[in-house]
């Protein structure tokens, strides 16, 4: 017995290595049962699947992949390959996580943090949802990872002054606690989905082991009520950090290969931009976000039907005094606003109003004036990041000009290259440029058309049935698996089938993107839940009960603003030029590929 378990162990030290050498092996068989062109790209599609859901390599490298395994087998050239990993799109998010950076080097997104706390007010179900728009708020344009590693804390020292500091209890359930607490820990580094390359590994922006007891032995109605709102407080930030991503197109990774993939596939397709995504998403996002909030606070007891009217005890008000405090205190810590902030505050709402209104579709956008399909959200993104390494971040006066006492003494700029080196991830380039290499791989050897042609009983179901199911599927698909893989497989099938069925392809590939990032259910769905679950105060049965139902909630929202308010923004009700013109050569490329199995043949 003992030897197995040695066996065992040696075995489980060298996954990776072992994933690495024999999924190739496993898939071998799909080279040899499809058409030439088609096996090829499916065997480097799950090959690259295997290895982005197992992290058998690191993520980026395994996003190269396609540069050396499509040319070798024949699928694309490299010089088509390459230029892939610079798109444009990878430009829009690249300019995003740049400004998110020059943010967080003057604390602009902490002193927004605790304005809005202080606004919404310290009692429970009113802190949980000022935990949650600031959250979401903040996730729309920093990485999700980054903003739960950063309220995560704050949310600590809050409930420390609600419910104040004990010792940790002992009794039967700990030690599966501690278990699911260590299993939690490696989570957060092992989880390989859609952001985790984007999480700061910096100490100071990870939470701090929170020292309120999780498992209190519930021998008051007072001790119940704690261990729920400390519950409810820890799982409402990853959740919101993930539904707020979704609100503009540089919040996370699907939403970008949405964009990216359908200037790959329908270049003709100018629907999506940072305006009307915006316009789309951010509706559905505040009423999820909603929803959410009555959900956590009704389960955690933020908010409680049968004691609606039941007068606060006076320990309960010498808390939320204490919180209120706290809070206050961070805030003035902070110190007066200085001018570095002001001028990031400002650049940030250029930047928001310059990417919003470039072409918001329902009036004139100011790239009107300009040559037309030139400029793209890039250009704008890009255009206000270069400012931030010049700006001063101190106020200019013109006594520097006669200060020759110290000529060589200069005002830094709100950001440096050297901090913008350290901080911003460039990984994310070729991350995102590996997706967008494998969804041309698909088109281009005709894989899509071959899966989306294979759909058969999709054909026979209402486009509302066919969105229903397919968000429901990808939702609970990606909650074992990478968004991002999960998004880069699924849209160009998704694509395929909408020619097929011929509905507008927004029609399916956007649920297929936006539902890629709901993903509450599990600790490995994402790394904001890894962070909260590794604080050591939640049980797995604690988000899969909680993520059950905001994944219900998640699939019929997205359906709702699909047959509402997204048809008059997209026009999803026709099938467009666009796609036309894209079925056009889809049904040239079979024909060109019948022909050439028959002379085969």
């Amino acid at each position: 017995m003992a030897a197995l378990a040695a066996v065992a162990k040696k075995v489980w030290s060298v996954r990776r290595l072992l994933v690495l050498l024999l999924t190739p092996l496993v898939l071998l068989p799909v080279v040899f049962s499809l058409p030439p062109k088609e096996g090829h790209c499916l065997f480097v599609v799950l090959l690259m699947a295997v290895y982005w859901c197992t992290e058998a390599l690191p993520l980026s490298v395994t996003a190269l992949l396609p540069i050396i395994l499509f040319p070798l087998l024949g699928v694309m050239p490299s010089k088509k390959v390459c230029p892939q990993y610079f798109l444009d799109t990878n430009f829009l998010f690249l300019s995003g996580l740049i400004m998110a950076c020059g943010i967080e080097e003057w604390n602009l997104h902490r002193r927004i943090a605790l304005r809005i706390l202080i606004l919404t007010g310290v009692q429970p179900a009113r802190l949980i949802l000022g935990m949650m728009l600031t959250t979401a708020f903040l996730s729309m344009w920093l990485s999700n990872t980054a903003t739960t590693a950063m309220m995560l804390p704050i949310a600590s020292a809050i409930l420390k002054s609600l419910f104040g500091q004990k010792e940790e209890w002992k009794d039967p359930s700990r030690e599966s606690g501690e278990n699911s607490v260590a299993m939690g820990r490696n989570t957060l580094h092992t989880v390989s989905t859609e952001m985790q390359f984007l999480a700061n590994t910096d100490s100071k922006d990870y939470p701090e082991e929170v020292e309120a007891p999780l498992d209190l032995p519930a021998d008051s109605e007072e001790e119940e009520y704690r261990r729920n709102i400390w519950k409810g407080f820890l799982i409402s930030i990853p959740y919101s950090a993930s539904i707020g991503g979704t609100a503009t197109l540089t919040g996370t990774g699907p939403n970008l290969i949405l964009l990216g993939q359908l200037k790959s596939f329908f270049p003709k397709c100018e629907m999506i931009n940072f305006g009307s995504w915006f316009i789309f998403a951010f509706p559905l996002m505040l009423l999820y976000l909603l929803l959410a909030w009555l959900w956590i606070s009704f389960l955690y007891g933020g908010i409680n039907l049968r004691g609606w009217r039941k007068k606060k005890s006076k320990t309960r008000l010498d808390a939320e005094s204490r919180a209120q405090a706290m809070i206050q205190e961070e805030f003035q810590n902070l110190g007066p606003i200085k001018f570095a902030e002001q001028a990031i505050f400002i650049l940030f709402c250029i930047f928001a109003i310059l990417l919003l209104f470039r072409d918001p579709k329902f009036i004139p956008g100011w790239a009107s004036f300009f040559t037309p399909g030139f400029l793209s959200d890039a250009v704008a993104g890009v255009a206000i990041v270069t400012i931030l390494f010049f700006f001063p971040s101190k106020r200019p006066s013109l006594k520097w000009w006669f200060d020759f006492q110290d000529p060589n003494k200069a005002s830094e700029p709100l950001l440096t290259w050297k901090k913008a080196q350290d901080s911003v991830p460039w990984n994310i380039v070729l991350l995102l440029g590996g997706g967008f290499a494998m969804a041309k791989g698909c088109e281009e050897s005709g894989l899509s058309t071959w899966m989306g042609g294979h759909l058969h009983p999709l054909k026979n179901m209402s486009p509302e049935l066919t969105v229903l199911l397919i968000t429901v599927f990808i939702a609970f698909f990606t909650e074992f698996a990478s968004n991002t893989a999960t998004t880069t497989i699924f849209l160009p099938v998704l694509a395929e089938l909408a020619i097929s069925l011929r509905v507008n392809p927004l029609y399916l590939m956007i649920p297929g993107a936006v539902s890629s990032s709901y993903a509450f259910m599990l600790p490995v769905s994402t790394p904001p839940n890894s962070i909260a679950f590794a604080s050591g105060h939640l049980l797995v049965k604690d988000m899969v009960r909680t993520g059950f139902v905001m994944n219900l909630m998640g699939v019929l929202l997205l359906s709702l603003a699909l047959n509402t308010w997204a048809q008059t923004i997209f026009q999803l009700s026709t099938f467009p030029d666009w796609a036309n013109i894209h079925s056009a050569n889809v049904t040239a490329l079979t024909s060109i590929i019948a022909n050439d199995t028959f002379w085969t043949l």
